[in-house]
Protein backbone atom coordinates (compact mmCIF):
# COMPACT_ATOMS: atom_id res chain seq x y z
CA UNK A 1 0.00 0.00 0.00
CA UNK A 2 1.60 3.15 -1.09
CA UNK A 3 0.58 6.66 0.53
CA UNK A 4 1.02 8.97 -1.95
CA UNK A 5 -1.45 11.76 -3.09
CA UNK A 6 -4.31 11.12 -3.91
CA UNK A 7 -7.42 13.32 -4.79
CA UNK A 8 -10.26 12.35 -2.91
CA UNK A 9 -13.34 14.59 -4.15
CA UNK A 10 -17.11 15.20 -3.19
CA UNK A 11 -19.22 13.69 -5.85
CA UNK A 12 -22.56 14.56 -5.54
CA UNK A 13 -24.61 11.55 -4.12
CA UNK A 14 -22.03 10.76 -2.03
CA UNK A 15 -23.24 12.08 1.15
CA UNK A 16 -19.91 13.43 2.05
CA UNK A 17 -17.90 10.31 2.12
CA UNK A 18 -14.41 9.57 0.26
CA UNK A 19 -14.45 7.91 -2.86
CA UNK A 20 -12.10 5.32 -2.93
CA UNK A 21 -12.10 2.79 -0.15
CA UNK A 22 -15.45 2.96 0.47
CA UNK A 23 -14.92 4.84 3.82
CA UNK A 24 -14.13 7.92 5.36
CA UNK A 25 -10.66 9.28 5.18
CA UNK A 26 -8.31 8.45 8.82
CA UNK A 27 -8.30 11.13 11.09
CA UNK A 28 -4.78 12.17 11.84
CA UNK A 29 -5.36 14.23 14.78
CA UNK A 30 -5.63 13.41 18.44
CA UNK A 31 -7.99 14.73 20.78
CA UNK A 32 -6.51 15.40 24.14
CA UNK A 33 -9.19 16.93 25.74
CA UNK A 34 -10.27 13.76 27.78
CA UNK A 35 -6.60 13.45 28.53
CA UNK A 36 -6.05 16.45 30.26
CA UNK A 37 -9.30 15.75 32.24
CA UNK A 38 -8.11 12.81 33.01
CA UNK A 39 -4.84 14.22 34.68
CA UNK A 40 -6.52 17.17 36.26
CA UNK A 41 -8.86 14.75 38.37
CA UNK A 42 -6.17 12.37 39.18
CA UNK A 43 -3.56 15.53 40.17
CA UNK A 44 -6.77 16.94 42.39
CA UNK A 45 -7.42 13.41 44.25
CA UNK A 46 -3.60 12.91 44.54
CA UNK A 47 -3.44 16.47 46.58
CA UNK A 48 -6.28 15.73 48.88
CA UNK A 49 -5.13 12.43 49.80
CA UNK A 50 -1.22 13.16 49.78
CA UNK A 51 -1.48 14.90 53.23
CA UNK A 52 -3.76 12.05 54.54
CA UNK A 53 -1.85 9.43 53.66
CA UNK A 54 1.21 10.53 55.50
CA UNK A 55 -0.29 10.89 58.83
CA UNK A 56 -3.05 8.19 58.69
CA UNK A 57 -0.58 5.32 59.54
CA UNK A 58 0.16 4.56 63.43
CA UNK A 59 3.03 2.73 64.14
CA UNK A 60 4.20 1.18 67.66
CA UNK A 61 8.22 1.57 66.39
CA UNK A 62 11.34 0.30 68.40
CA UNK A 63 13.32 2.55 70.58
CA UNK A 64 16.81 3.34 69.25
CA UNK A 65 20.15 4.70 71.77
CA UNK A 66 20.89 5.75 67.98
CA UNK A 67 19.73 9.16 68.45
CA UNK A 68 16.48 11.69 67.93
CA UNK A 69 14.79 11.34 64.56
CA UNK A 70 15.26 14.65 62.60
CA UNK A 71 11.15 14.51 61.99
CA UNK A 72 10.32 15.13 65.56
CA UNK A 73 9.12 18.35 65.75
CA UNK A 74 11.33 20.56 68.74
CA UNK A 75 10.34 23.78 70.12
CA UNK A 76 10.90 26.33 72.75
CA UNK A 77 8.66 28.42 74.55
CA UNK A 78 9.53 32.06 74.96
CA UNK A 79 6.46 34.03 76.70
CA UNK A 80 5.63 37.34 77.68
CA UNK A 81 3.76 38.24 81.00
CA UNK A 82 1.79 41.58 81.30
CA UNK A 83 4.44 42.75 83.37
CA UNK A 84 6.71 42.34 80.56
CA UNK A 85 8.85 39.72 82.12
CA UNK A 86 10.09 37.07 79.89
CA UNK A 87 10.16 33.32 80.35
CA UNK A 88 11.88 30.98 78.39
CA UNK A 89 10.39 27.04 78.32
CA UNK A 90 8.50 28.66 81.84
CA UNK A 91 11.95 30.03 83.65
CA UNK A 92 12.29 33.63 84.19
CA UNK A 93 15.28 35.13 82.15
CA UNK A 94 16.64 38.01 80.88
CA UNK A 95 17.50 39.52 77.33
CA UNK A 96 20.65 38.21 77.02
CA UNK A 97 20.49 35.16 79.18
CA UNK A 98 17.25 34.82 76.39
CA UNK A 99 19.52 35.07 73.63
CA UNK A 100 22.21 32.84 74.43
CA UNK A 101 19.61 30.22 75.56
CA UNK A 102 18.54 30.74 72.04
CA UNK A 103 21.44 30.75 70.11
CA UNK A 104 22.02 26.84 71.87
CA UNK A 105 18.62 25.46 70.86
CA UNK A 106 19.68 26.69 67.29
CA UNK A 107 23.00 24.60 67.57
CA UNK A 108 21.41 21.91 68.43
CA UNK A 109 18.89 22.23 65.92
CA UNK A 110 18.60 24.93 62.98
CA UNK A 111 14.55 23.70 62.30
CA UNK A 112 13.44 24.36 66.36
CA UNK A 113 10.21 26.70 66.38
CA UNK A 114 10.13 29.38 68.73
CA UNK A 115 6.65 29.16 70.19
CA UNK A 116 5.78 32.74 71.30
CA UNK A 117 3.00 32.93 73.77
CA UNK A 118 2.51 37.08 74.78
CA UNK A 119 -0.17 38.89 77.04
CA UNK A 120 -2.79 40.47 74.94
CA UNK A 121 -1.67 44.08 76.84
CA UNK A 122 2.39 43.26 76.26
CA UNK A 123 3.25 46.28 73.12
CA UNK A 124 3.77 45.22 69.70
CA UNK A 125 7.29 46.78 70.26
CA UNK A 126 8.24 44.24 72.56
CA UNK A 127 6.75 41.32 70.53
CA UNK A 128 8.75 42.27 67.30
CA UNK A 129 11.69 42.84 69.40
CA UNK A 130 11.78 38.79 71.38
CA UNK A 131 11.09 37.97 67.90
CA UNK A 132 14.35 39.40 66.16
CA UNK A 133 16.46 37.86 69.30
CA UNK A 134 15.25 34.58 68.10
CA UNK A 135 15.86 35.38 63.94
CA UNK A 136 19.48 36.71 65.40
CA UNK A 137 20.17 33.52 67.67
CA UNK A 138 19.28 31.58 63.91
CA UNK A 139 15.80 30.29 64.70
CA UNK A 140 13.45 31.50 61.94
CA UNK A 141 10.63 29.17 62.32
CA UNK A 142 8.10 31.25 65.01
CA UNK A 143 4.91 30.63 65.66
CA UNK A 144 2.11 32.47 67.62
CA UNK A 145 0.15 30.94 70.48
CA UNK A 146 -3.25 32.08 70.72
CA UNK A 147 -6.15 30.78 72.64
CA UNK A 148 -9.64 29.56 70.97
CA UNK A 149 -12.06 32.17 70.28
CA UNK A 150 -15.40 31.78 72.47
CA UNK A 151 -18.03 30.78 69.86
CA UNK A 152 -20.03 33.78 68.86
CA UNK A 153 -20.17 37.67 68.19
CA UNK A 154 -16.42 39.05 69.30
CA UNK A 155 -17.18 41.69 71.16
CA UNK A 156 -15.80 45.56 70.40
CA UNK A 157 -12.85 46.83 72.46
Amino acid sequence: MAFGRTSLGNHAGSGGRAVGGGGQRPMSDINVTPLVDVMLVLLVIFIITAPLMASSIKLDLPRSDAGQSSDTPRFVSVVVDAKGDVFFNDQPVGVEELSARLQQAATANRDTEVQLRADRSVSYGRVVELMGIANKAGLARIGFVTDAAAPGPVAPR
